[in-house]
């Protein structure tokens, strides 16, 4: 496991506990058995939808996207500002959104 991910327990901490499983050359982030984040290439993505959308829009936060063949798919997860990396409060705010939208995705 990177030191990046490892790094995300503490970030998530005022969200609570976290857990994080290796996944397609990534990690999957994890809060009570739902992912609400990813990382590639020591990158944080937040889940997003529409009504988290606009605060990711706000920041220019950019959608996590892969190569398939010949064409880029796209996922709901964006960028994780900066900000979530030095501020506990940022994280907890985010998270929860992040949480917010895997829950709504669910169902």
């Amino acid at each position: 496991m990177s030191e990046f991910v490892e790094f995300l327990h503490e970030v998530f901490a005022p969200f609570g506990v976290i857990t994080t499983r290796r996944m397609f050359g990534g990690f999957g982030v994890y809060h009570d058995g739902l992912m609400f984040a990813l990382v590639a290439d020591d990158t944080l993505y937040l889940k997003a939808d529409e009504q988290t959308a606009r605060w990711f829009d706000e920041l220019d936060c950019e959608a996590f996207s892969y190569q398939k063949g010949t064409r880029a798919v796209r996922l709901s997860y964006r960028q994780a500002p900066e900000a979530i990396f030095d501020d506990p409060d940022e994280a907890l705010q985010w998270a929860r959104w992040a949480y917010s939208a895997a829950l709504r995705a669910k169902f």
